[in-house]
């Protein structure tokens, strides 16, 4: 037997209500493509990039606390994500693409075409390191982070 709280707790989806129009698809509205290439990336793409950049920014901050001689807590923790936050800030503006962005095969693209500048990718990676904008997406999955720069997460 069914829960009381399956329906509301589990979102629209699990009552059976679609929150696009019939005939659309994510990304629809931004003009993009249903499948492939240019389409808009999958959850569980970008979650798998962005478990990838951890990694990342994890060894890259632990790398920086090896040249410290006793680092604290939060001196370790601030190393990481510094190194992610870097990581967005350098790498967006430069390829569209994360190391992490590369393996899950999706990209960061402005809305308008073409790639983020420095600043909007600065700001990205913070709000991203923030982990609760990112959460919150729209029925196109563009996340709080990526409406705030103006960006979109395709397939590449």
């Amino acid at each position: 037997m069914a829960r009381w709280t399956q329906t509301w707790l589990s979102g629209l989806g699990a009552a059976g209500v679609s929150l696009q129009p019939e005939g659309a698809w994510r990304g629809s509205r931004l003009g993009l493509p249903e499948a492939g290439a240019g389409s808009v990336a999958t959850f569980n793409q970008r979650l798998g990039a962005v478990l990838v950049d951890l990694v990342v920014a994890g060894l890259i901050g632990a790398l920086v606390n090896g040249f410290v001689e006793d680092p604290g807590f939060a001196s370790k923790q601030g190393a990481g994500v510094g190194a992610l936050v870097l990581m967005y800030a350098l790498l967006l503006p430069t390829g569209g693409q994360t190391f992490g962005m590369r393996v899950a095969r999706i990209r960061v693209v402005r809305r308008a075409g073409g790639l983020l500048g420095f600043l909007p990718a600065l700001l990205r990676g913070v709000l991203v390191a923030l982990t609760l904008p990112a959460l919150f997406t729209d029925r196109d999955g563009r996340g709080l982070h990526d409406k705030a720069v103006g960006s979109v997460v395709i397939r590449t």
